[in-house]
């Protein structure tokens, strides 16, 4: 792997966003991972970035259920944001939420390749990384 793909992880959750870095770390996946509790500290990133696609993350793993700025609203403020970002950036959402009404309104924005539930196994973190830096 070269290990270029940089990562960032849009979540509220301490234990979380702990398990996934140490799998992240643990596995040689990237050097580079961005980590935000909201969704507002995630956009404020990219728009203060947005002229410098090296900054930006490859992959977005988004929490649906997060204060101030949920993962939806995320996404509409994206979909505005994405005809300026410099770059393919691979949106996965990450939930807890097995709510249909999630999981389709998730499939209903064509930005978010996936919907995965929570916990992320390392095998599926693995596999989309892989694919990630083979289409970059």
């Amino acid at each position: 792997m070269k290990n270029s793909v940089v990562i960032s992880i849009v979540d509220d959750d301490d234990i979380y966003r702990y398990s996934v870095l140490r799998t992240l770390k643990e596995e040689k996946l990237t050097k580079k991972i961005l980590v935000f509790s909201d969704g507002e500290e995630a956009l404020d990133f990219m728009l203060d970035n947005i002229a410098n696609s090296q900054k930006l993350p490859d992959v977005i793993f988004l929490d649906i259920n997060m204060p101030i700025m949920d993962g939806f609203q995320f996404m509409e403020e994206y979909v505005k944001i994405k005809p300026k970002v410099g770059k393919k950036i691979t949106v996965y959402m990450i939930s807890s939420s097995v709510n249909p009404v999630d999981i389709e309104r998730s499939k209903s924005i064509s930005e978010i390749s996936d919907y995965i539930i929570k916990p992320i196994e390392t095998e599926k973190l693995v596999a989309i990384i892989k694919e990630v830096e083979a289409a970059s």
